[in-house]
């Protein structure tokens, strides 16, 4: 890659962090916030819920709808909504328009993260892309894992009201980089409505959104109640809880470069051995589940893993419709919140049916059908890129 596509990607994984922090960083605050407007957490929870409803609802519509605008003007005006959105939630009077400060940005996220993802491809050769991916879905990585814990330390060590800022400032450098270092990026060739949307026509498109939905599921079965399982399970506390979560983070941004070079080298293997591999190390949980150290390698192998499996899933869609490379990121987007929510409400059926513990079997449960999907695919078409766009 060139100096210039790497400043590119640099500035939109840092648009995505921003964006991604946003979403996720407040749940490290609910409490804060519950506390400072007199409400129920779980009524506070809706900053989360409502969230990821209009990211679900909008991802493969508003995508589809600013396709064809001038993808620097684009990304300048969902920084410049985040932006302003974030200022306002630092002032809100009431809960209200604290949620209605968070929702309408919600859904525009998916514009801009389809938008960098679909830029971050096409400024490389085809055989570089997936490692040009995996550098901007590493920034939706470290919005979703470590955006909580540095928010819950700014609310921590300043105020809630800081925190807020801090979701302000990080989109106002993503805007001012955007503005200063990108250059105008007009869309040379303007696709249809029609002409993308045809895509789900095509059989391999929904196996692919079937695939993403159960990897997201499985995933996110464990991730969302991974401190639970952790503190009640391997009963860690404090400072190795927090050490604990932070290698999960970690793991988790060194996942995305794996993931990348592994798409690189062969995708269809990759796409194979994910569901496997991940499914082994479910079962290893609950041999390590008792002891700290061995498991904080299950974490490092889960953080790296789950990454991986982000990667997977971008690929996944947007190999089966590359003639419509921002809808089917709205897809990508719009399956991994849909997996999101499936997965926490199975792993919450887990946990209030047979323990914490279990909720490993719900993941698995997940990786064997997601694992089916992939291979039908790969039985009913050939493995080549090419041929799986066909």
């Amino acid at each position: 890659m060139t100096k210039q596509n790497n400043l590119l990607i640099f500035i939109l994984t840092v648009g995505v962090f921003g964006i991604l922090t946003t979403e996720m960083g407040v749940i490290g605050i609910l409490p804060l916030i519950a506390d400072h407007f007199q409400i129920s957490v779980s009524k506070a929870g809706l900053l989360v819920s409502l969230f990821a409803l209009a990211v679900a609802i909008s991802g493969p519509i508003m995508p589809l709808l600013f396709s064809g605008i001038n993808r620097k003007k684009v990304m300048l005006l969902v920084l410049g909504i985040f932006v302003i959105g974030n200022i306002v939630s630092v002032f809100a009077s009431n809960f209200t328009v604290l949620l209605i400060a968070r929702v309408i940005p919600a859904f525009f996220h998916p514009i801009y993260c389809a938008l960098a993802l679909t830029v971050a491809a096409t400024s490389v050769s085809k055989e570089e892309a997936p490692k040009a991916v995996s550098k901007v879905i590493l920034g939706v990585t470290a919005g979703m894992i470590l955006g909580v814990p540095i928010t819950n330390y700014v609310a921590s060590a300043t105020s809630l009201e800081m925190a807020m800022l801090f979701f302000a400032f990080v989109n106002a450098v993503a805007f001012i980089a955007t503005l200063v270092f990108i250059p105008s990026m007009p869309v040379k060739e303007r696709l249809s409505y029609g002409s993308q949307v045809v895509v789900l026509k095509k059989p391999i498109t929904w196996l692919a959104v079937v695939t993403v939905i159960f990897i997201g599921s499985a995933t996110s079965s464990i991730s969302t109640f991974i401190a639970e399982y952790l503190e009640t399970i391997t009963n860690l506390s404090g400072n190795i809880l927090t050490l604990a979560l932070f290698v999960l983070g970690l793991a988790s941004l060194i996942g995305n470069l794996v993931g990348g070079r592994l798409l690189m080298r062969n995708a269809m293997k990759t796409a194979i051995a994910f569901p496997i591999v991940l499914g082994i190390v479910h079962l290893l949980s609950f041999v390590t589940s008792k002891s700290t150290g061995p498991m904080m390698i299950t974490i490092l192998l889960w953080g790296i893993l789950f990454a991986i499996g982000n990667n997977v899933s971008q690929y996944w869609i947007t190999s089966a419709a590359p003639e419509a490379p921002d809808f089917a990121n709205g897809l990508f987007l719009s399956c991994g919140n849909l997996g999101i929510t499936i997965g926490t409400a199975v792993g919450g059926l887990f946990i209030s049916g047979l323990g914490t513990q279990y909720i490993v079997l719900g993941g698995l449960l997940f990786l064997i059908m997601s694992l089916v999907s992939i291979l039908l695919r790969n039985y009913m078409y050939s493995p080549t890129t090419k041929q799986l766009a066909s």
